[in-house]
Formats: structure tokens, sequence, C-alpha cells
């Protein structure tokens, strides 16, 4: 939070005093940069404070932007959060198909599909509290069908399991909508644990 003195500035939570001239796209950053980190900052204050408490304001602070800047980036709330909702799918798809796409049994497999997700969450710590609001506050639709979550991620473990089959890695008694909705559970468990 930020306290605005006389002087036009403004307190920061770490004690730091920012100028309302500081605020905003830093000297050399370009504007992608700058969308990102309101991207970032939506996800921190959609985490911490939830979706209907996460206002435009306090997201502009966490940014360190203005609200007017914001909007020359986002023009509502809603089209903010689409974007850092399509943001934690670029981020985290490529990185959990390349993983589960390495060589080896299901079970290497499966293990470097959860080493990845580990490193995700503790490069984007507020990532798996940013899916759990959107999804428990039914925040924002999330076409089921689209390319993105948790649908994405269980297309991921599906893949790694009929590839076991398939291989003959899994007894052919099992089957394999089970074997995955197993595994899938397993994660989505992990995952609403570290969210």
């Amino acid at each position: 939070m930020s306290a605005a003195s006389a002087d036009g500035q403004d307190a920061t939570s770490e004690g730091s005093i920012v100028t309302r001239a500081q605020r905003g796209r830093p000297v050399g950053a370009s504007g992608e940069e700058t969308r990102q980190r309101i991207i970032v900052a939506t996800m921190r204050c959609v985490a911490t404070a939830g979706y209907a408490r996460a206002t435009i304001r306090e997201i502009a602070r966490t940014a360190n932007v203005t609200s007017a800047s914001l909007y020359n980036y986002f023009p509502d709330k809603s089209e903010l959060m689409k974007a850092a909702v399509a943001a934690r799918t670029d981020v985290a798809l490529p990185r959990l198909r390349q993983a589960a796409a390495r060589p080896g049994n299901a079970i290497a497999r499966l293990e470097a599909l959860l080493d990845e997700s580990g490193r995700l969450m503790r490069e984007y710590p507020d990532l798996a509290a940013f899916e759990w609001v959107i999804r428990a506050e039914s925040a924002i639709a999330v076409d089921a069908t689209a390319p993105g979550g948790f649908q994405a991620f269980r297309e991921i473990i599906e893949g790694i399991v009929v590839d076991a089959f398939r291989e003959g890695g899994l007894d052919g008694r099992a089957e394999r909508r089970s074997a995955t909705e197993a595994v899938y559970a397993l994660i989505y468990g992990l995952t609403e644990l570290a969210a």
C-alpha cells in the first residue's frame, strides 16, 4: 500500500519513497516490459486479495504504475484478467509440455512434469493461487475447451498415459481414463495445496 504525501510522493509498503514522476515505465523499459509487470501485479493482487478486492488502483500500485498508465495497456479489469489468464498459459504450458516430452518411461516423464511444476511455482509464486482464485470465484468465464489451465494439464498427463499403454509400460488391464484421472487428481491436489 502507498500513502500520498503533500509533496506528491508515495510511501510504498517497502518504506521507499517514489515520486509520482517515477511511477510508470522506467527509463529504458519497453512497453512490453511494463505490460508484463502489470500482468504479474494482477496475478499477485488476485492471488492475495481475491478477484473482487483486487482493484485497478491496487494492481497499478503493485506494478508501480499509475492507474492512468495501466489503462493505456488495458481498457478495463476484464481485459486485464483475460491477459493474466493468457499469460499464465503462455508461461506454463510450453515448459510443462517440454518436460512431459522428455525421453523415458511414464514414471520418468511424470517426475519431470512434477519437477517442472515445482520450478514454475517457485519462479511464479502467485501462479497457483491466482489459478485457484479465478476458478473458485468464477472470476472470469474461462472456456473449458480453451488450450490452457487444468484442461491442458490433463491433456499432457493423458498423453503420457497413452504412450505408456502403447509402449507396454502399463498393464493392459488398467483403464486409460482411470489412470489419467488418478494422476491428474494427485497433481491437481498438490497444486491446490501449493495455492
